[in-house]
């Protein structure tokens, strides 16, 4: 379907690929993954001929259709909805155009080639061109009032689902999607992980939803060394066999047999959950035949993200009476009642970020409240992440003495000791001499990370704590909020971190708030709670 043949890149006397030989067979859904700068992003763009490579090819089979998701979101500000949506299928586009042109001036002599175009139209199911993409764009909430209105007055996260439905328009052969996630609410993207979990053609995928890449991965492509080698299943099974693979290397002294009757009995659990799964299709039973041989540890170097309490909490954590913000006389939520407990981990969920970044901002006296009451208990110590960081980074300082501002002893100002934080999060040796203000989003979380590590707070308030980071740097960070003992309030657009973290969801809407003692996928599962969602917001 796709082949990749002697594929290079190199920038100067970096090598991004070296001679990478990879085909990508119809019915199969790639999951590309990489550390930061590993090329993932490069190699799409190589894949739909926006870069070209400095050496090497890529071979689409003859008659075949490739479609990309746009991430220009403004390319298509001149057009209408639905016509950007046909736009997807540019074959079918072109002949519509040129119809449209001849009806336009028609004549005689035009008859001809009318009817040329007709029956290609025809042979395209163009006639039902227009009924399709309104399908779609209603799957993906855009109503028919929508429809006829200019890209340049859709609101921005409208805009990124109708560039969605344009690259999906048209049952393209082959589909390459950068972070296809990003900027879509829960909903849509269940949609969409079930649409592609059905999808019979060839996609690729690049993601940090590790959630999404388990609902409709069958194979994850890892770069890694210049190369890209496939491995059959979703991002939990490449992950959790690579670390098996990698404790098995350590194991020295461990028998060949033993490894190998271990990692049997990995796939044949590992095979059991995915049968089991409510969201079983054909794309999702994939796990059919696994190759042991398949299974290698993983160089990546994943943080070693560790969340201690100073001293242990009381019971009373957190009392919120009839909390209210607005802006510009915007309600954002109101009438919010909390009384968190000792070892709650609260997914603080709204439809409008605005809404959760307020919340945070006014339990941190950051923000006044319009009306209620924060009342935090006498045991408690609190530590924040807020979604924008920049205010942290504005000095020069190095890494070091960036860090030892948060210092609580004598002890810890010692170099050996801060370097030794730093080095969790992967700045070892000189990057941890690096200047604060020249890190990148990702570097900048992680220091964000030590530097709560190196509070020790019994309380961890999280905004969109996964921005910015690798999947690596989620996957620990995740791990270590499940293993963490004190209270948790977070917000975050990663389905996974939220399901695997949450036991309490805490619902901010204009109306009110609704405030349940369930996991993730239950609140959005549960029907009553459903209909609720729908008066709060209407």
């Amino acid at each position: 379907m796709l082949t990749v043949s002697n594929l290079s890149v190199q920038f100067g006397k970096r090598i991004l690929f070296d001679e990478v030989n990879v085909t990508f067979t119809q019915g199969n859904c790639y999951g590309i993954i990489g550390a930061n700068g590993a090329g993932k992003s490069t190699f799409l763009k190589i894949l739909s001929g926006d870069f070209d490579p400095t050496s090497g090819r890529v071979i689409l089979e003859p008659g075949k259709r490739m479609s990309v998701l746009n991430q220009n979101h403004n390319m298509f500000d001149d057009y209408t909805v639905l016509e950007t949506v046909l736009m997807g299928n540019k074959v079918l586009h072109a002949v519509k155009q040129e119809m449209d042109a001849l009806y336009a001036d028609y004549d005689d002599k035009n008859a001809d080639r009318i009817g040329e175009l007709q029956l290609q139209f025809d042979e395209m199911n163009g006639w039902n061109a227009e009924s399709d993409a309104a399908t779609l764009l209603s799957n993906l909430e855009i109503g028919p009032e929508f429809h006829y209105t200019p890209m340049s007055e859709m609101d921005g996260k409208l805009k990124v689902r109708v560039l969605l439905a344009q690259a999906l328009f048209g049952n393209p052969d082959v589909l390459i999607m950068d972070e296809p996630t990003n900027d879509l609410d829960f909903e849509t993207i269940g949609w969409l992980e079930n649409f592609l979990a059905n999808y019979e053609n060839t996609v690729l995928v690049v993601s940090h939803d590790r959630h999404f890449l388990d609902a409709v991965c069958t194979h994850i492509s890892d770069i890694d060394f210049g190369k890209i080698t496939h491995y059959s299943g979703n991002y939990t099974f490449w992950y959790e066999s690579s670390q098996l693979a990698a404790r098995q290397r350590a194991q020295q002294n461990k028998k060949a047999e033993e490894k190998k009757a271990e990692l049997e009995e990995f796939i044949r659990r590992f095979s059991a959950n995915v049968a089991k799964s409510k969201q079983a299709t054909s794309r999702k039973k994939m796990i059919e035949k696994l190759n042991i041989d398949e299974i290698k540890p993983s160089s990546r170097r994943y943080p070693a993200i560790i969340f201690e309490q100073e001293r242990e909490a009381g019971d009373q954590i957190l009392n919120v009476q009839n909390l209210a913000a607005s802006i510009d006389g915007e309600v954002l939520f109101k009438n919010v009642d909390i009384n968190m407990a000792k070892g709650d981990k609260v997914v603080v969920f709204s439809k409008d970020s605005r809404a959760t970044t307020a919340f945070y901002e006014i339990l941190n006296n950051n923000l006044q409240a319009d009306a209620g009451t924060v009342e935090w208990g006498i045991t408690t110590s609190q530590s924040y992440l807020p979604v924008e960081n920049h205010d942290f980074f504005k000095s020069d300082l190095n890494l070091v003495d960036w860090l030892r501002q948060w210092v609580k002893t004598e002890e810890e100002r010692d170099e050996v000791y801060v370097r030794g934080f730093l080095g969790k999060m992967i700045f070892s040796g000189e990057e941890a001499l690096k200047k604060c203000n020249v890190l990148s989003g990702g570097e900048k979380v992680r220091c964000m990370l030590s530097r709560m590590m190196m509070i020790r707070a019994n309380v961890l308030m999280l905004d969109e704590p996964t921005n910015h980071l690798d999947l690596e740097s989620i996957t620990a960070f995740n791990n270590s909020l499940k293993n963490f003992k004190g209270s948790v309030l977070f917000t975050t657009h990663d389905h996974e971190f939220a399901q695997t973290v949450g036991n309490r969801i805490l619902e901010l809407t204009p109306k009110g708030c609704i405030d349940r003692y369930m996991t993730f996928d239950e609140y959005l599962e549960d029907p009553k709670i459903k209909e609720l969602r729908k008066e709060m917001y209407s």
